[in-house]
């Protein structure tokens, strides 16, 4: 046991060295050494050197020990009150909404200065945790139901922020810089912004001391000493949400830091409390202030990266070895729980030929039916001739795309046994549309016979790093679905990184992140048909594994299925399914989580009826959210893949609230 906490003991002295070092190293480079003393208290107006060093090395060095304090004592209020050792701002959604909040203060220019931006981050901050906590509160805040509502909400946020954005590219793209977590500093005024408020909730979370240790124990166990429970809760997770909000408007989303600080103080020995109240900040502190040095050192040595994208990308693969030492529950939750489903559907035919005749009308109305500059009408005739070319390409990909997700969805969860996992969730997408952007970096002109195989790459191994990590723990949900999380941020936080680079391709490469449809031409929407009919006539070769895989790995095994052969078939078809898709549509979408759960709901659960259903479900759903895309703005228009999440997302939560 000596021997376990020495290595923590020993790798945080390690870090303090290395840190304290490489600040000394850092700021030696900006002035010399000789000269700190003279410019720690005021610096000479004719110095440049020494105004830098204090007015901007000193104020970003204080600023990162406090937010990374404030991180840790954040991350340890939300683990302790909802006893979930994955629970920080990030996680939760309460970051982003707060990010929201900011963005809309920014985009309208509203008045009041620091104030208002106060009171919009705070308000996202509450809004978001009012509605994650609401949606786990009926099921005893469940650590599953937390973290997939918070990333729900995120998903939502970010959609938000993205169509604001689309917009209002040029006024927002400093926003995007921020976003991703920086701390830049001009002055001390964020400094002496942040201290008093992390003073105060600290000493609040002292006063608070009892009925957190009380929150740790048994709710029945703690009533009976008692304790006021839902009050307690409340007041703690308002405390954090508060104090959340204050950290995003003085340093934008800077995310693992509130996770590792207080598993780290618990690995360090801290049992008790108290101990981790204290020790927690402190580990925070040591690693943003880590994090900020290294990210100094790159700036001058190599180019600007921002602190926020340094700690997700050290983050990520650290929860994903993290993830296999965390206890998670082993078994899948039932594939049709709650989900009142009637009788099992027959004659396939019948409602396969049904699903088709509503998909025609659905593109009937989509073609003909839609606003112009004297509102709505039905065209017909030459105009309706001379609408086609812009209408149809983009109807056609649209609902190919929807159809592709619908069973990349099914196959995901057919795989995974998991009901919650669709492409989007998992973060496969966004490791598809992350291997597409950095082919477009690297191959100039048309380079749509490159892009396929990067986006499937992508894909690929994301899934694959999902369910390695997964496996190791009885493909566990929470695993499964926290480790699509922690690589769905890393993507997340490069791509905005790229949008906030200034490289003129990224303005456009927005749109098609947004999940744009109205940029298809008829080649591109003729090509996405063809790859997705060669796909989607592979699917029905794995009818047999995708049938007896969800029963079990022991009981497949003992049908005759070869595990591992089987699952990496499927990996890879849906890998290639998925990242299709996001080519056209971008990497925003629920239609792979709905469509399953729908046809589900209406009665297919067998493995060829709901595969064919959800196929026909995902390309009507994409083609209202097409329609809906065009009209609902007019004359501007919503690209389609955000507008499924804004219909997804709801959805989603509506599905956590059952099950």
């Amino acid at each position: 046991m000596k021997t376990t906490a020495r290595f923590p003991v020993m790798l945080l002295s390690a870090l303090i060295l290395f840190a304290a070092g490489l600040t000394y190293y850092n700021f030696s480079q900006h002035l010399p050494v000789t000269q700190w003393r003279s410019a720690l208290w005021s610096a000479d107006p004719l110095n440049v050197d020494q105004m830098v060093f204090h007015y901007s090395l000193l104020p970003r060095l204080s600023l990162a020990l406090l937010v990374g304090a404030g991180l840790g004592l954040v991350g340890l209020l939300f683990q302790q009150v909802l006893r979930n050792p994955l629970a920080e701002p990030a996680t939760l959604g309460v970051a982003t909404g707060a990010q929201l909040g900011l963005t809309v203060v920014t985009l309208w220019s509203l008045p009041g200065g620091v104030m208002t931006q106060q009171i919009a981050a705070m308000a996202g901050a509450i809004v978001v945790g009012l509605i994650v906590f609401g949606i786990a509160w009926g099921k005893r805040l469940s650590p599953v139901t937390l973290i997939l509502a918070g990333l729900v909400m995120s998903m939502y946020c970010g959609a938000v922020n993205q169509i604001l954005g689309l917009f209002n590219h040029e006024r927002l793209q400093s926003m995007f810089l921020w976003s991703t977590g920086t701390l830049n500093q001009m002055d001390w005024h964020s400094v002496s912004f942040i201290w008093p408020k992390l003073l105060v909730g600290f000493v609040i979370s002292l006063l608070l001391l009892r009925p957190m240790a009380l929150m740790g124990l048994d709710d029945g166990v703690a009533k009976n000493l008692g304790l006021a429970l839902s009050a307690a809760r409340l007041g703690v997770l308002a405390l954090a949400i508060i104090l959340s909000a204050q950290l995003v408007n003085a340093a934008g989303i800077i995310g693992f830091i509130g996770l590792f600080s207080p598993l780290l103080a618990k690995m360090l020995g801290a049992r008790r409390l108290l101990s981790r109240l204290l020790l927690a900040p402190l580990i925070g502190m040591l690693l943003l202030w880590l994090a900020d040095q290294v990210v100094i050192w790159l700036t001058d040595n190599w180019r600007e990266v921002s602190t926020g994208t340094a700690t997700a990308l050290i983050g990520s693969p650290l929860l994903l070895w993290l993830l296999p030492r965390l206890r998670t529950t082993a078994v899948p939750p039932a594939m049709n729980q709650g989900d009142r489903v009637p009788v099992e559907r027959h004659h396939l035919l019948y409602w396969a030929a049904a699903g088709a005749v509503l998909l025609l009308l659905v593109s009937a109305v989509a073609l003909s039916f839609g606003r112009d500059a004297q509102g709505w009408s039905w065209v017909s005739g030459d105009l309706w001739q001379q609408l086609m070319p812009w209408r149809m390409p983009r109807l056609v990909a649209a609902i190919a795309t929807g159809m592709m997700l619908g069973v990349a969805g099914c196959i995901v969860q057919r795989l995974t046994g998991n009901p919650m996992a669709s492409p989007e969730v998992l973060g496969i997408s966004s490791g598809a549309a992350f291997g597409v952007v950095i082919m477009l970096f690297l191959v100039p002109g048309d380079a749509f016979g490159w892009l396929l195989p990067a986006g499937s790459l992508g894909a690929a191994l994301t899934l694959l790093i999902i369910t390695v990590t997964g496996g190791r723990g009885g493909f566990s949900p929470e695993r499964m679905l926290l480790a699509g999380m922690a690589l769905s941020t890393a993507f997340t936080t490069l791509l905005l990184m790229l949008l906030a680079s200034g490289d003129p391709r990224m303005a456009n490469l927005m749109t098609w992140i947004s999940g744009s449809t109205y940029g298809v031409d008829a080649a591109q929407a003729w090509r996405t048909v063809w790859v997705a009919a060669v796909l989607l006539a592979l699917v029905p070769l794995c009818r047999r594994w995708l049938t007896l895989l969800p029963l079990g790995g022991e009981t497949a095994r003992a049908l005759g299925v070869a595990l591992k052969p089987s699952r990496f078939a499927l990996l890879l078809l849906a890998a290639a399914l998925t990242a299709a898709a996001t080519l056209t549509i971008g990497p925003l979408s629920f239609i792979g989580l709905m469509a399953p759960h729908i046809v589900r709901m209406l009665g297919f659960r067998r493995a060829v009826p709901q595969l064919v259903m959800a196929a026909m479900m995902g390309g009507i759903l994409m083609a209202i959210a097409d329609w809906c895309g065009r009209i609902v703005a007019f004359p501007n228009q919503i690209p389609a893949g955000l507008l499924a999440t804004f219909i997804g997302a709801p959805y989603f939560v509506y599905l956590l609230r059952k099950v």
